[in-house]
């Protein structure tokens, strides 16, 4: 009885804190912006309730929300797929029994733990329009360069090459899926005359695909919520606002922050937070549902 009773403790001893930290840190801060969302708040001023009327301005009024909106979704179908392509094949490639192997493993992983500033003022130098390395290559190659950062055409495109740099951590995961299939069917599809396609197309594909949904479902995810890459970008260029030029790159994140720390409109952003977090909740679902079909079709 005092074993159990002592046992009983120590479990509370540990999990007591997790749980108040949780309810603390997580859920009730949750909970407030979701009540904010409902109210006129620029800290200032006590939160005042005004009901929907935050959600009615961001679709009917806000003049940034729907570019902010479209920025965001041109990035993620452009962003996502390419991501998984290029971490998929550098994991096919790292994945063959070559030399050194695991050095080279390390070497394509390395970029991605590098902090986004740095990676913003590096390719600020790549893409600068005067006397960047990229017009300097054009220009020997006898090409014209363009002001790549500063133009409304070209800045999302280059934010979109910078992202993809970071393709270390689904390689990763992509590797690790890889090495779970078993050997046998690679030998058994080879005796039966599949090429290399076919062996990546019915035993290699159909066994990773429940790492290929995680990937790309925290693919999408992070796509969505990006911020860091546009912010950092736009401060080494030396932009007065974020987001641009033009609003080119102005991401839902990125507006979200100017309208909670540049504005103040704590509640305005608040609802912006909520309507992202339903978006992400209902894309995932959809996710969900079409991976099932997926590994029915790959059966």
């Amino acid at each position: 009885m005092r074993a159990g009773r002592a046992k009983h403790v120590w479990f509370w001893a540990f999990v007591g804190p997790a749980v108040a930290g949780l309810l603390c840190f997580s859920v009730w801060p949750m909970l407030y912006s979701l009540w904010l969302s409902f109210c006129h708040y620029e800290v200032v001023a006590p939160p005042r309730f005004i009901g929907l009327r935050n959600y009615v301005y961001l679709f009917r009024h806000d003049a940034a929300f729907w570019p902010s909106v479209r920025v965001t979704l041109v990035f993620t179908a452009i962003q996502v797929p390419l991501s998984i392509l290029a971490s998929l094949a550098l994991a096919l490639l790292l994945h063959q029994p070559v030399r050194a192997r695991g050095w080279w493993r390390a070497v394509y992983f390395l970029p991605s733990i590098l902090p986004q500033a740095a990676l913003a003022v590096v390719f600020g130098y790549i893409f600068q329009a005067d006397g960047g390395l990229l017009n300097r290559v054009l220009g020997l190659a006898g090409f014209a360069g363009q002001a790549w950062s500063s133009s409304p055409t070209w800045a999302l495109v280059v934010l979109i090459v910078m992202s993809l740099w970071g393709f270390g951590y689904p390689m990763v995961i992509f590797l690790a899926g890889l090495q779970n299939v078993p050997r046998e069917l690679y030998e058994a599809a080879h005796i039966d005359g599949a090429g290399a396609w076919a062996r990546f197309r019915h035993v290699t594909l159909p066994l990773i695909s429940p790492v290929l949904f995680f990937n790309v479902v925290m693919g999408v995810i992070a796509a969505l919520k990006v911020f860091d890459i546009a912010y950092a970008f736009g401060m080494a260029q030396g932009q007065p606002i974020p987001g641009g030029p033009a609003r080119a790159t102005l991401f839902y994140g990125l507006n979200l922050y100017q309208q909670a720390f540049g504005y103040f409109h704590m509640g305005l952003a608040s609802a912006m937070a909520w309507l992202l977090f339903g978006f992400i909740l209902l894309l995932t679902a959809v996710n969900f549902r079409l991976s099932r079909r997926w590994v029915h079709y790959a059966d």
